[in-house]
């Protein structure tokens, strides 16, 4: 028997999840003994990132899913794992699978947006600092040390009055 079952798949980019941890599900499952809701531990399919993983359990989750319905729904992740609590395979079955699944890919769709245009910015200010610092340089290289023509009709003068003083 597999310990997991297959569902939708993300790209690189977007976060999603890969599928039920059947061995973290309860043993009585489809039994007279079956806890009314329990956790279901589902596979990210690679790693979270320190943003997602606030995105994920943060205020905004929970408000969506009361929103979408699963007020009684919470969300805790532990390494590779979402953990949702107060839930059944049934209810992800028939549409939390699909928020969670959406929530998951905004969250990464908005995190991605948001390193682009830090990417973005940062990149025009490298940009116009190497514009600055080149005219810099070019203001620089057009600086000349060489003797003014006043300078040169002064000593010119000074030559001939001392020629002048002495003959």
């Amino acid at each position: 028997m597999s310990t997991h079952t297959q569902s939708g798949r993300g790209t690189a980019d977007v976060l999603g999840l890969r599928s039920v941890l059947v061995g973290s599900l309860p043993a009585g499952l489809m039994t007279q003994a079956a806890p009314e809701r329990y956790t279901v531990e589902a596979v990210f399919d690679r790693r979270p990132e320190k943003a997602e993983l606030d995105e994920i359990v943060g205020d905004d989750a929970a408000r969506l899913l009361a929103g979408a319905g699963y007020g009684s729904v919470t969300l805790t992740v532990a390494d590779r794992r979402l953990e949702i609590h107060g839930t059944t395979l049934e209810q992800l079955h028939d549409g939390l699978a699909a928020v969670l699944a959406d929530r998951l890919a905004d969250i990464s769709t908005d995190l991605r947006a948001r390193q682009a245009e830090v990417e973005t910015q940062t990149m025009d200010l490298a940009a116009r600092e190497n514009d600055r610092a080149a005219a810099v340089a070019t203001l620089a290289a057009t600086v000349s040390f060489e003797r003014s023509a006043r300078l040169d009709d002064d000593l010119v003068a000074d030559t001939h009055d001392s020629a002048a003083v002495r003959g």
